[in-house]
């Protein structure tokens, strides 16, 4: 465990700045075992697609997270499954299961909503939050990230590590100072204290080969980073990088809290577990990428003008294909069948390891005018939409051809389709 010293602010202490960075410990693991009591205490690895019986695809899988009792085997993010089974055989492992993570995120940002608007994603489990201005409603930084942690854990059960400091670097390493469940607090003036015991790597953006430039000059740790001159560090890193460095191992950034922007594009991608050569079988993964990527751009009320799509052949050799459409969309229908002719028109025909499905040129979808119908393929995608959240995204599927895409959509047919669900 960290310093008790950084557990708590000193009396009196005056925040002219105040962001806490929220880290959710372990979150894809610890969201499977919230669902699934069984799994709690036992070393979990999250990864690899869900295959027909509901298992994970072991054998091209990567771990997408790990829980805290397998990391300490070595397992760790982004690892070769093969590989974390062999470090860890009696390891649970579970598929990766995308929209029950961003409900579990989209929770647990509603809380931190509560204390301020000035919240910044940096992913599902992790933010910047500038309680600045809150302060006078809410009392210090540290009361309020003690009540966030706890909200969190009662109403989402989820532990979440917290830093809280007067700039966004240091706040995001306080936060990853004492996992899991970690509260550390570094009061304004004390940042360079804090940061000079750690090791260069602990510095978001420091990667190794910045870390082999500066071992050349002898320096591992943060503190003997900072005692550099800075034009020392220029001449071996680069000017920006440099002042970058330099100034962020002494605690200094100003960087501001970016509230969010839309999204350059929002896609979903699929690798099989053998190599699928089968035309039938590719346009029906379509359709279910399709209507993943369809559904999240309606719950974020977005559309997209481009249709994405990404074929991985079994030597590796990796194609992207897009086509712009004449106006935005966030129609299944539309997506599948643009990427399923971006299909027909590249496939080579040789087997394929990879397929995605993608949508770009993002924005907001304008609200319908009254007097326009509503087509029915939009009435459709949100009464499957709704019919998923409710009972799990394998509950309705699209036919193709004489199928509920090609239904004069009315409240009898949906009716039909809640009966047949």
């Amino acid at each position: 465990m960290g310093d008790s010293k950084w557990a708590a602010e000193p009396e009196g202490t005056v925040w002219s700045s105040a962001i806490i960075h929220v880290d959710l410990d372990a979150f894809y693991a610890s969201v499977e075992q919230l669902r699934n009591p069984e799994l709690r205490g036992k070393p979990v690895i999250v990864g690899g697609a869900r295959d027909p019986d509901g298992h994970s695809v072991i054998r091209r899988g990567v771990v997408s997270a790990a829980s805290y009792e397998v990391r300490k085997f070595g397992v760790h993010s982004a690892m070769p499954l093969m590989t974390a089974l062999r470090l860890c055989p009696f390891a649970i492992v579970v598929p990766v299961d995308f929209p029950a993570y961003r409900e579990a995120s989209r929770n647990v940002f509603e809380i931190l909503g509560s204390v301020t608007p000035l919240v910044e994603p940096a992913s599902l489990d992790e933010a910047y939050l500038d309680v600045t201005g809150s302060i006078r409603r809410f009392g210090s930084p540290v009361e309020m990230s003690r009540k966030l942690q706890k909200r969190i854990k009662d109403e989402v059960g989820l532990n979440a590590s917290f830093g809280i400091a007067t700039g966004k670097t240091v706040a995001k390493i306080a936060s990853d100072f004492d996992k899991p469940c970690g509260f550390v607090v570094v009061p304004p003036g004390r940042e360079r204290e804090f940061l000079a015991p750690l090791p260069l790597r602990a510095l978001p953006g420091l990667g190794p080969a910045t870390e082999n430039a500066l071992a050349g000059l002898g320096v591992t740790t943060l503190g003997e980073l900072s005692a550099l001159p800075v034009d020392t560090l220029e001449r071996r890193t680069g000017h920006h990088s440099g002042r970058s460095l330099w100034e962020r191992a002494r605690g200094i950034d100003n960087s501001s809290v970016s509230l969010p922007v839309l999204p350059k594009s929002v896609s979903r991608e699929e690798t099989f577990s053998d190599d699928v050569s089968e035309t039938t079988a590719l346009q029906a993964r379509i359709r279910v990428l399709a209507a993943d990527v369809g559904g999240r751009l309606r719950h974020d009320k977005l559309a997209g003008r481009t249709v994405n799509l990404k074929i991985k052949y079994g030597d590796f050799t990796t194609i992207t294909r897009q086509k712009s459409l004449g106006a935005s969309t966030d129609a299944d229908t539309a997506i599948a069948d643009t990427a399923s002719e971006l299909l027909s028109g590249s496939w080579s025909g040789n087997p394929v390891r990879l397929l995605g499905v993608g949508v770009s040129s993002i924005e907001e979808r304008s609200q319908m005018d009254l007097f326009t119908p509503v087509p029915p393929d939009s009435v459709i995608d949100r009464a499957m939409d709704k019919l998923r959240e409710r009972f799990g995204d394998d509950a309705v599927q699209r036919g193709v051809g004489e199928s509920l895409r090609d239904m004069d959509f009315r409240g009898s047919d949906l009716r039909e389709l809640k009966k047949k669900t």
